[in-house]
């Protein structure tokens, strides 16, 4: 049967954490003198109280953790953090509707950075702080970073660990989930403080500095400027491109780099097709805005890099507005939205690895029609890839290109223009932030209606989870009893 007390334990201790991170940020409130303190000091006691009695009135139940309830807690985990979430925005009334407060939260959890402020520059600090931080500590995940710190979890650790980073195989650096955890986490804290300290070198003041690295790191695109990254110099910009590369990268990857392991980590083949195809839709774009003289060549390349970037990793930033590049150039863009980070990574989207696996078996598939009693298998980093791991591949390139014309289909029936359907639905469904139309780099998604809201924050959770640990709830043979 299912372990319903266990459930209710695990997200009790979970919104303890979240209570904690609404503390800090109202301390960043208290620091500034703003007015959003009272709103942030009521939601963090909201948060400890209901989580402390949830952990309370369930702390004695049975510790068998299984894979539904792993998928159960993953899944609403994320929900209840946004309800939560969105309340001090509420309370503050900077945002005084629950559809658009709650779309702002969940965009935020899942870093996918679609927003419906028109003036962010006009939030209070502390709500800024909390906005962004939404993002960061979404980006590596919420089940991981309670992994690493509340040993309780490890009971179950492997359920919650597979749930919330499904991938293609679940890249552990260490035997134990726990380790894993903890040196993913430390990993992405490190990244995050060497950033901050050198966008504040190179200009950027403080406040500015530990939000956008906070932004960068988590791949989420949420920025303290209205006018994004635009805002800040090129030196600002170069940065951002280097940490976006590598909060694009597998975690799992960049520890071999820190831990010497050199080889190891060039010779890892998602990662040389992640840096080719950032190289290759670069130069394509680059070529493109030289041809035209849009730009000079230090500006083309900049800007190129920047948005190639920023819509393969999925972060969102933007620094110019690529609806205006020329349907060639723009339809480059738009391609680049269906791509992702490396598996392992805090990016959003299908994934390099997906896409390399998906490439590598067409292309076998030639030489099986030649050699039919051959056995040819798909190799990755110079290892046979199983079967049923190519059939996930393509059962979840299935799903997501199902469900993205599902989407389109929705977000048309609410009068919206093909492009703007289009580009709404990707932006969310790859957690991406802007898309195209309507709600390209220059606007937002404060005029899509309410219900399109709630079925776009549906697929910013659908995408983050990437499609399975959100859709099996939805399957018959997932409740059964067994």
């Amino acid at each position: 049967m299912l372990n319903i007390r266990i459930i209710l334990n695990a997200i009790g201790l979970l919104l303890l954490v979240e209570g904690f991170f609404l503390l800090l940020s109202a301390m960043v409130s208290l620091y500034y003198g703003d007015p959003g303190m009272h709103a942030l000091m009521i939601t963090s006691s909201i948060c400890v109280v209901t989580g402390f009695l949830l952990y309370f009135f369930n702390r004695g139940a049975p510790r068998q953790m299984g894979k539904r309830e792993g998928y159960i807690i993953v899944s609403t985990v994320w929900i209840v953090f946004s309800i939560f979430g969105m309340l001090p925005f509420l309370i503050s009334g900077v945002i005084p509707e629950v559809t658009n407060a709650f779309f702002e939260t969940i965009s935020g959890f899942t870093t996918t950075g679609a927003s419906i402020l028109n003036d962010v520059e006009s939030l209070p600090h502390g709500l800024l702080f909390w906005r962004n931080l939404t993002q960061w500590l979404g980006g590596m995940g919420i089940i991981v970073l309670s992994l690493a710190v509340l040993p309780f979890l490890g009971i179950g650790g492997m359920q919650l660990f597979v749930a919330e980073v499904p991938g293609i195989t679940p890249d552990k650096i260490h035997p134990r989930v726990r380790s894993t955890a903890k040196q993913l986490w430390g990993i992405y804290m490190l990244f995050t403080v060497l950033e901050g300290l050198l966008l504040y070198i190179n200009g950027m003041d403080g406040f500015d500095a530990i939000n956008h690295s906070f932004t960068t790191m988590a791949t989420g695109g949420y920025s303290t400027k209205q006018a994004s990254i635009a805002a800040f110099s090129p030196t600002i910009q170069y940065i951002i491109i280097i940490f976006m590369i590598l909060a694009g990268t597998n975690f799992a990857v960049s520890y071999l780099a820190l831990s010497g392991r050199f080889r190891s980590f060039l010779k890892n083949e998602e990662f040389r097709f992640y840096l080719g195809f950032v190289a290759l839709f670069t130069i394509l774009i680059t070529t493109g805005f030289v041809i035209k003289n849009y730009y000079p060549l230090e500006e083309a390349f900049r800007t190129s890099a920047f948005q190639v970037i920023s819509l393969m990793t999925s972060t969102g930033y933007v620094t110019d507005n690529y609806m205006a590049w020329g349907a060639a150039l723009s339809t480059l863009a738009f391609v680049l939205m269906f791509f992702g980070g490396s598996t392992g990574s805090t990016g959003g989207g299908i994934k390099i690895a997906r896409i390399v696996l998906l490439m590598k078996n067409s292309y076998l598939e030639f030489k099986r029609l030649l050699h039919s009693n051959a056995v040819i298998p798909v190799r990755l980093n110079k290892r046979a890839v199983q079967p049923f791991i190519i059939n996930k591949v393509l059962a979840f390139m299935g799903f997501y290109l199902l469900i993205f014309g599902i989407g389109t289909t929705v977000m048309s029936a609410m009068n919206l223009d093909l492009d703007s359907a289009m580009g709404a639905t990707i932006a969310s469904l790859g957690n991406i932030g802007p898309g195209i139309g309507s709600v390209g780099p220059t606007s937002n998604f404060a005029a899509i209606p309410d219900f399109g809201k709630w079925f776009l924050s549906f697929l910013m959770l659908v995408g983050r989870l990437e499609l399975f640990t959100v859709l099996i709830l939805f399957s018959p043979a997932f409740w059964a009893n067994r």
